[in-house]
């Protein structure tokens, strides 16, 4: 017998996932070297150009977005460019689609379409920001008050006014955190967001007529 044939007749020992599964494996470690060849093939290549793409579109719709009689426009575009909504649905997983999201909750609100609002602003993914983070989780705050669902909108206000505690946008959610928790009958918890202006932003302009805020929810929650 020669020792070719001897190597081919020695058992195949039992229980050996890696002599057994062979095959498998090797099939397994090539997808994975392919997956992750797509994978940075995706994140530095195509994302990068749609990116690029996207924010290019995006500068046009910008101009339009603090003009109320120019809220459509923004909204689904003019000639050649695309609007915030087209911008939003095609370039998922961009930074101008993630923004185009915060100003389509803001046109929303302001053109009374506050289903809309909330749909559009529950899109926005976090960035880090300390003024664009904080404005949509308060404006997701607005919408549900719109929507007298002031469960939701107290929830917000106050992720909101937490987000990044600063001296311009955490006082001013927290009056309204103050304002529903009210509606709630949460006189106690309404208390204790503009006891907080008081005590932790008395430069701001919320601080300025606080007391009267804090006295009728004192007096309430007695």
């Amino acid at each position: 017998m020669s020792t070719t044939e001897k190597e081919t007749n020695q058992p195949v020992k039992k229980g050996s996932f890696i002599q057994e599964n062979t095959k498998s494996l090797a099939f397994i470690a090539g997808a994975i070297v392919v997956l992750i060849g797509i994978y940075f093939w995706y994140q530095g290549v195509y994302l990068k150009n749609r990116a690029e793409k996207a924010a290019g579109e995006m500068f046009k719709a910008e101009q339009y977005v603090g003009v109320d009689s120019l809220a459509n426009i923004a909204i689904n575009g003019e000639g050649g460019y695309p609007g915030l909504e087209k911008i939003a649905a095609e370039y998922e997983n961009t930074k101008s689609a993630n923004l185009a999201n915060l100003y389509l909750g803001g046109i929303y609100l302001r053109k009374g379409e506050y289903k809309k609002a909330t749909e559009a602003l529950g899109k926005y993914t976090a960035t880090g920001s300390p003024v664009a983070d904080p404005l949509a989780l308060g404006l997701l705050g607005d919408a549900y008050s719109e929507l007298k669902d002031f469960k939701q909108a107290a929830t917000y206000y106050k992720k909101a006014a937490d987000k990044s505690a600063n001296k311009f946008t955490s006082p001013m959610f927290l009056k309204k955190l103050g304002l529903v928790n009210e509606q709630l009958k949460d006189f106690k918890g309404a208390a204790e967001a503009y006891n907080k202006i008081k005590s932790q932003f008395p430069d701001s302009q919320e601080a300025a007529m606080i007391d009267e805020y804090i006295a009728r929810a004192e007096a309430q929650a007695k």
